[in-house]
């Protein structure tokens, strides 16, 4: 959908009244659009709709340098970081969001609507290896009931530039413990991390 279009739906959509769920949902909706529609680094795609057309499925798109890969090991043990410049995250709300005990469901992609492999960030606190990869661990004290989409949207590309993450095995534990050793291991000690953020 073009942007202008777009643009022009949502105004359509905030002058209507919605209760319960969908109330949240245009809520969600509108902060998203709000935070992002002029952002050159993120960037939104509704890929799914409830019955009423209000989105429960998003695709965002971070344009920013981060680690997607390292390297086979060099003579001296070191697995030096291989970078991206996008990376895609899907974020799904369930069914019965905004309860309590109702998941929101962030997942970078790993492949694309080809079925190609496609870059997905290399950080401890995004599962990289196995059945959930592309997994994001987003449990923070600061999350609750009233934390909207964008503000996990934000955090997010905190983490793909690595001005947040936790690799130590203490809580909140590390979602991708082989990449949370190369951090410790390698990353910090040889000032890759640092290198990053000074590209970003």
């Amino acid at each position: 959908m073009e942007e202008a279009e777009q643009m022009r739906e949502i105004d359509q959509y905030k002058q209507m009244r919605f209760v319960g769920r969908n109330r949240r949902l245009m809520h969600e909706w509108s902060a998203i659009d709000q935070r992002f529609r002029e952002d050159k680094d993120i960037t939104y795609i509704i890929r799914k709709r409830n019955a009423d057309n209000l989105p429960t499925q998003y695709e965002i798109i971070f344009k920013v340098k981060s680690f997607c890969n390292i390297e086979e090991p060099d003579a001296n043990g070191l697995c030096k970081p291989v970078t991206a410049n996008e990376f895609h995250m899907n974020i799904t709300i369930p069914n019965n969001y905004p309860a309590v005990d109702s998941k929101l469901e962030f997942k970078f992609l790993t492949k694309n609507a080809e079925g190609k492999e496609i870059p997905h960030p290399w950080h401890p606190n995004i599962r990289f290896f196995g059945d959930f990869a592309g997994r994001v661990c987003l449990n923070t004290p600061a999350c609750g009931t009233f934390t909207d989409l964008a503000w996990y949207v934000d955090r997010v590309m905190l983490y793909l530039k690595y001005e947040k993450y936790h690799a130590l095995n203490t809580p909140p534990f590390p979602e991708d413990n082989k990449v949370a050793e190369w951090v410790l291991e390698q990353a910090e000690p040889n000032g890759w991390i640092e290198q990053l953020r000074n590209e970003n």
